[in-house]
């Protein structure tokens, strides 16, 4: 890790709350390597390395989100799109910067002073990770959840971000964050019109970004300028037993025992977790009993693959 220079981000710590979506401000619009050159080379680096997600700006907010790239392919290379992005049409995201030594310093940078605030809160800060996403005007995102708590930062240009509660079970079912948890599907996660008024919204400029909590459902809209945004992301030990109790969860209703809602009865929620946890333990020690290789429960980074590297 490194030394994080102060206040690249800026948001009220003191009240911080894990799992509360919060305004923030940063100080990176300038930042050289997240100019448009600079993420031109990037782009070349990691496309070499499968490290790339595009798509036309044919997807919408339905747009299912894992098949966006192939039902709304961009043929073009990264630097060709990049270098074009105002005409392109397209979507881009630059997977897991962190896997990329000189991104991964600036990942460390902002992460390791965004870890002062939040470790008394939520301690545990592991498998970091770092997403770019360079748009041309009007494209989409598709609305969808992640696993990760998310620091998402507009860099370029002006974009509205959708965001819901994570416990919002009227944007996303207690089952289909289950089913995404157990099997990163999201198949379940379906976008209808009237969920807009439902989110909070941010209208992002450089200089200006949102705070989410761990699977809350977004949805972003690009201006009439070409954007760059990008995001720092981690998971903690909260989101990790979060995800095991929605994963178990999934795992009893697919077995034809349907949970009570989540939060109903706190000491089953608590006795589902802990045999959860003791699952995943088991599994882990079978794994290794039969010598096979378990990756670490709290890696530093997120590993380089499409979804993140997200722990078990």
């Amino acid at each position: 890790m490194t030394n994080a220079p102060s206040n690249l981000l800026q948001l009220e710590w003191p009240g911080f709350d894990p799992w509360r979506i919060q305004a923030v401000a940063h100080r990176l619009s300038g930042h050289p390597l997240l100019q448009l050159a600079a993420l031109i080379e990037l782009g070349r680096r990691l496309e070499r390395r499968g490290l790339v997600r595009t798509h036309s700006d044919g997807a919408s907010a339905g747009t299912p989100f894992n098949d966006a790239p192939s039902l709304h392919p961009n043929a073009r290379s990264a630097a060709d799109t990049l270098g074009d992005i105002r005409d392109a049409r397209a979507w881009m995201s630059l997977l897991n910067v962190q896997t990329d030594p000189v991104y991964r310093q600036l990942v460390d940078a902002v992460l390791d002073e965004a870890s002062l605030h939040t470790e008394r809160v939520d301690p545990g800060m592991h498998h970091r990770g770092g997403w770019i996403f360079i748009s041309s005007p009007h494209a989409v995102t598709p609305f969808h959840i992640d696993k990760e708590h998310n620091f998402i930062l507009q860099i370029h240009g002006r974009k509205r971000v959708y965001v819901w509660d994570h416990r919002d079970t009227v944007a996303v079912s207690e089952r289909a964050r289950g089913r995404f948890h157990r099997m990163h599907e999201r198949d379940l996660i379906r976008w209808r019109e009237e969920l807009r008024e439902r989110a909070h919204v941010f209208d992002l400029e450089p200089g200006q970004g949102a705070y989410m909590p761990s699977t809350s459902p977004h949805m972003v809209e690009n201006g009439d300028e070409p954007s760059i945004t990008v995001s720092f992301t981690y998971f903690t030990d909260a989101t990790r037993r979060e995800a095991r109790l929605h994963a178990f969860r999934d795992w009893l209703h697919s077995g034809g025992v349907p949970p009570p809602p989540l939060g109903r009865y706190p000491r089953f929620d608590r006795a589902v977790a802990a045999g959860a946890h003791a699952l995943v333990g088991a599994h882990r020690l079978a794994q290794r009993l039969l010598g096979r290789k378990v990756a670490p429960e709290r890696a530093a980074y997120a590993a380089a693959h499409l979804f993140g590297g997200a722990p078990d």
